[in-house]
Formats: C-alpha cells, sequence, structure tokens
C-alpha cells in the first residue's frame, strides 16, 4: 500500500482542488487554514517530483507504476498552477448571472454579491476564511426581496431586501450601487458597488418559487 501512497495523494488533491467551489464556502474560518494547508501539500508533491525522477534515472526508467505517478503529478502540479481554481467553471453552471456587486472592506476583505437569472442569489465574504450565503430572490417594483436564505457561518442575520440606487461615491450616472436593508426600520444600509446590472432580462420572467 505504501508504494501507491504519493499517487493516491496527488489524487485526493486534486479532487479537493477541483471541488473546491462546493465545500471552501462550508469552511468558514478555516477555509484560510485549508488553503494553507493545500499550499504546503502542492509544494510537498513538488519535491516529491523531483526524487520520483531522481529514482527513475537512477533505476533507469524501470519501474512503471513511478513512470505513471510522475506523469500525473506533472500534470496535477501543472493543470494546479494554470487554474488554481479547478478545470471546471461550476459558477457559470449555476446560471448566467443577472447582476454583480461588490465591495473591498479593511484588509482586503471582499464581499461578491451574484443574482442568478434563475432567480437564486449567492454571497461571498472573503475575509480570514470563506463564507457563502445562498437563496432566492423575487422583484416587486424596484426592490428585490431575499427568501429562503442559507446564512453562512459566523452570520447571525441576512438582508430583507435591497435597491438600486445611483452611487455615492461617482456621482456621473452611470456608476450605481446595490444597497441592502435589514428591515423597514434600517435607514443605513449595507452598499456594494454593482459591476454588472442585467435586471431588465427578468422582466418578463417570475421566480420558481
Amino acid at each position: 500500500m505504501k508504494r501507491y501512497g504519493l499517487l493516491i495523494t496527488t489524487m485526493i488533491f486534486f479532487l479537493l482542488v477541483n471541488t473546491s467551489y462546493y465545500w471552501e464556502g462550508k469552511l468558514g474560518f478555516f477555509a484560510f487554514p485549508s488553503f494553507l494547508i493545500l499550499i504546503l501539500i502542492y509544494f510537498g508533491l513538488g519535491i516529491s517530483l523531483i526524487r520520483q525522477l531522481y529514482l527513475t534515472i537512477k533505476k533507469k526508467f524501470d519501474n512503471k507504476l513511478r513512470l505513471f505517478t510522475i506523469g500525473l503529478l506533472i500534470f496535477v502540479l501543472i493543470i494546479t498552477f494554470l487554474r488554481p481554481n479547478g478545470l471546471i467553471n461550476f459558477d457559470k453552471l449555476e446560471g448566467g448571472d443577472i447582476l454583480i456587486a461588490e465591495r473591498e472592506g479593511a484588509a482586503n476583505c471582499m464581499t461578491t454579491l451574484k443574482l442568478k437569472d434563475d432567480f437564486t442569489f449567492k454571497e461571498r465574504n472573503v475575509c480570514f476564511g470563506t463564507t457563502e450565503t445562498k437563496g432566492k430572490y423575487h422583484i416587486k417594483d424596484d426592490t428585490i426581496y431575499f427568501d429562503n436564505v442559507n446564512i453562512g457561518r459566523h452570520i447571525d442575520e441576512y438582508y430583507i431586501f435591497g435597491v438600486v440606487k445611483p452611487s455615492t461615491f461617482n456621482k456621473d450616472g452611470k456608476h450605481f450601487d446595490f444597497v441592502r436593508y435589514k428591515g423597514l426600520t434600517d435607514t443605513l444600509g449595507h452598499e456594494l458597488w454593482i459591476t454588472k446590472n442585467e435586471l431588465d432580462k427578468l422582466n418578463d420572467q417570475k421566480p420558481n418559487r
């Protein structure tokens, strides 16, 4: 079994990297140390590749399992370097983006909200960890209401509704914010900067509720 250890480790690493879209957001603050562990494994696999190449040359290419392991290592290391988020863009498979709004906070923390064309939404918060909040939404007049919200780790409550408003920072009439509120008594709200807005495409559609 020991001789297959490196091979199994390489395959598990590749599987984890390519499915991180589904498990990373569920870890909360544990996502950052998990990311560091994957980096350490990546460099560990690189060192193992060098060792396997040395042994292969020394043994005059007489071990087929080692040759296969080397080929797999080279493939996994190169693909992971070129596509660190995985080969498949699972976000696009979940539907087209109708509205994208984001905001960068202190310490390079980033919040990104995406409204999909199937009336679902996902908010991703990256700040010393990764947290995802998912749910559905519906539109009434000029207000977007959030429904069936699955709150992410370390979040106590979510916003009730949001409204698109002209940007408070860039008042050229071309930039807009998506301001979210936790209730009718919330007079401040929390604004995100809109980078994509195609809400007009939903005018003739109704959500599946």
